[in-house]
């Protein structure tokens, strides 16, 4: 996707005139909605350094509630970043998640968004 180049701006300085960098809404990268909410950030990452991770284990990692990860792994999983696989261990059910493909590289161009705004701001 081709990004609108940057407006550059001409003004005019005690002594020259002075390039001035102005990010428009165009220009500046898309953040991916369904990542940039703090938990589902979390639960992408915890997923993207482990190979797979249980409902319990998502829970006690992020410190949330049962009705947190229920909500935000199923976002993940509609969005088709994470996928879920539900068995039994005896009669106790098992929910384990492992991040796709797809999420992998949703993960990949969200932080590379991320890093390109903070290298734009530490230039200011």
């Amino acid at each position: 996707m081709a990004r609108e180049p940057r407006i550059l701006e001409e003004r005019a300085g005690p002594r020259r005139l002075k390039a001035v960098e102005r990010w428009t809404e165009s220009s500046l990268p898309k953040l991916d909605r369904v990542i940039h909410e703090r938990m589902r950030l979390g639960i992408l990452s915890a997923l993207a350094v482990n190979a797979s991770l249980t409902f319990g284990e998502l829970k006690k990692l992020l410190d949330t509630s049962d009705g947190n990860v229920s909500v935000h792994t199923r976002r993940l999983e509609e969005a088709g970043y994470i996928e879920c696989k539900k068995s039994f261990n005896g009669r106790v059910p098992r929910t384990e998640f492992r991040i796709t493909a797809e999420g992998r590289n949703a993960l990949k161009r969200y932080l590379n968004h991320m890093e390109a705004l903070i290298d734009a701001m530490k230039k200011r």
